[in-house]
């Protein structure tokens, strides 16, 4: 592995909850710590996998390494430019899909292909060659011109892939990339995150499915309450046994107060 082109720094997330909150959440509690005080590196051309259940700060992580999100404290620096202070540069660097995040419905794959390309100023005939690549990749060339709201959840998927992606970014950042799609569609899926790695690029996923760190992660890490619980080389925690059973004794010592 290459030098390291993430660097995440203590980074914390505080969220005030209002009375309706309160009342779904089932507490008193005036805030929430979704991220508190996480701190990882992601090496050039690895799949680092963020291990969690859900409510466990993935989401709210990766968001704010996207730029979409500002910390409360902390920092992270991709490719050597801040999250807080170059912004717009990390942007420029990075793709991004996060299942909270939808195509507009009402246009087609081609439009918003062309559309996102001309946010990047990607010239026409770099985006019309990267179009047909990730669309014949993804088989999105029949529906290229099919509303988004008439395609299945899977090619919608597939669509938000082909998105983040327009630029041809040195560093993906997927936030459930396999949730809720049927077991062909997420294959595909989870083909494509190695294909990305033979290539060069590097990947960072957030998922609370153990099997798909197991079979393309090269290190994980796993959080539990925002914090970094375990850190380490996917193999290597699965020498002696598979990876939900180390969550789980995990999850068992620290609901139990061991440190």
């Amino acid at each position: 592995m290459e030098e390291n082109i993430l660097e995440v720094k203590a980074l914390r997330k505080v969220f005030k909850l209002s009375k309706k909150q309160q009342r779904l959440e089932k507490t008193n509690a005036a805030q929430r710590v979704a991220v508190d005080g996480l701190s990882f590196n992601v090496k050039r051309g690895e799949i680092y996998g963020l291990l969690g259940p859900n409510g466990a700060g993935k989401t709210t992580t990766l968001r704010m390494l996207s730029t979409l999100v500002k910390p409360d404290e902390g920092d992270a620096e991709l490719f050597g430019f801040s999250i807080l202070k170059d912004a717009e540069k990390v942007r420029q660097k990075i793709g991004f899909l996060t299942s909270e995040l939808k195509p507009d419905e009402f246009f087609t794959p081609d439009y918003l292909f062309d559309f996102y390309s001309e946010l990047y100023n990607i010239p026409t005939h770099v985006r019309d060659e990267r179009k047909k690549e990730l669309f014949s990749r993804f088989g999105i060339e029949k529906f290229a011109q099919t509303k988004i709201a008439e395609l299945s959840t899977g090619m919608k998927q597939k669509v938000s892939i082909a998105i983040s992606l327009v630029n041809d970014p040195d560093l993906i950042i997927f936030d459930e990339p396999t949730n809720g799609l049927d077991v062909l569609t997420a294959k595909t899926v989870t083909d494509f995150l190695s294909e990305l790695r033979s290539r060069g690029k590097t990947v960072l996923l957030s998922t609370h499915i153990f099997s798909l760190v197991e079979k393309i992660c090269d290190r994980v890490g796993v959080i539990i309450d925002g914090k970094m619980a375990l850190e380490g080389d996917v193999k290597e925690l699965t020498a002696e046994k598979d990876l939900e059973e180390v969550f789980f004794d995990l999850y068992a010592r620290i609901a139990g107060g061991e440190q």
